[in-house]
């Protein structure tokens, strides 16, 4: 990649203790994390996935099991059919699309007029019954924001596995037939940069342009927006931080660039997340680390209240560092 990720800017052996996140919120005069809406529905489908990621912070793959029930969805639609400030209906996984149950969602959502968003790995489009998953999508508008951590042949599959780049790039041009990242559709085709090892993502806007150009250039793709994201350190990526040494050096390198500009517009303060087994979190990070939302709240989607849950304390961890150091970082990519 032609542009270098932030740099490190503690090593190892000047490592801090890690402070609490509602502590570097005061010590940076911000008033602890509340919610101000919930405008958007994060709905995690399952664990199971096609492909085994190195970064992956829901530790998902092939032999997962977990998957939500068509019950649960209905109880999301529910929700949506008495929610009507909740516009949009993003939807995770996994792959998401691995769930048996996740076209009936997608068509149900599109019925009540919401926004969808499918987050797809792209590969899971040359799974067995999956083929017809380009059209599906482009015919319910579903907006994709899709996985392609370089431009690069290399750099993808040593991330997401051998194969998995010329894969990527011939669903992209798929897409790109049917419509998807041309200017003038309305079929939005965003692309996500997740960096390698102990770094923050550079430049959002900068990358972008990069992509666009390389991938132009090389496969004559085109797509709409670059959304840089920086890696969680929960579950296999932190593992390999571990098991590399690097943990505790990678927690300092989020600490110390903790962004106060970024707090305003977290995803946490218009999103619930909805977990696989109907659970509600405050974020899919706070879903993966099994932390509930604050006691007083409804604890899941059969119980889900507006009132309950738009202005709700919003609970923290030392992994909260992640989505404000930098430019932040956030399921939309950068937040300054």
């Amino acid at each position: 990649m032609p542009n270098s990720p932030l740099p490190l800017v503690s090593s190892a052996s000047t490592v801090l203790p890690t402070p609490s996140f509602d502590t570097a919120l005061a010590v940076h005069e911000q008033e602890p994390l509340t919610a101000k809406s919930v405008t958007t529905l994060q709905v995690n489908l399952g664990k199971v996935c096609n492909q085994t990621c190195h970064h992956c912070h829901v530790d998902a793959g092939p032999q997962r099991t977990e998957s939500m029930t068509k019950a649960t969805i209905d109880q999301i639609l529910e929700v949506l059919d008495r929610t009507p400030q909740i516009a949009t209906v993003d939807i995770t996984g996994g792959a998401p699309e691995m769930n048996p149950h996740f076209e009936y969602l997608v068509q149900e959502c599109r019925i009540r007029d919401r926004q969808v968003i499918d987050r797809c790995n792209l590969t899971v489009f040359y799974v067995k019954g999956k083929s017809h998953l380009p059209e599906f999508l482009a015919k319910h508008g579903v907006e994709i924001i899709a996985s392609l951590p370089c431009y690069q042949e290399i750099n993808v599959d040593q991330q997401r596995g051998q194969g998995v780049f010329n894969r990527s790039i011939s669903a992209l041009q798929t897409l790109n037939t049917l419509g998807y990242g041309e200017i003038d559709t309305d079929l939005n085709l965003h692309l996500v940069y997740n960096p390698q090892g102990v770094t923050l993502p550079p430049p959002q806007e900068e990358l972008e342009q990069d992509y666009k150009e390389e991938l132009m250039r090389r496969h004559g793709i085109q797509f709409n927006r670059l959304l840089t994201i920086t890696n969680m350190p929960i579950s296999r990526f932190s593992e390999d931080l571990q098991e590399a040494g690097q943990l505790d050096a990678y927690y300092t390198l989020l600490q110390e660039n903790f962004n106060r500009a970024t707090v305003e517009d977290l995803m946490c303060r218009s999103l619930i997340n909805v977990g696989w087994d109907g659970r509600l979190s405050d974020c899919d990070f706070n879903q993966m680390l099994d932390l509930p939302l604050q006691i007083r709240a409804p604890q899941w989607i059969k119980d889900f209240t507006l009132p309950s849950l738009e202005h709700r304390p919003i609970v923290t961890g030392s992994h909260c560092f992640g989505c404000t150091a930098g430019a932040g970082s956030s399921c939309g990519g950068t937040l300054t």
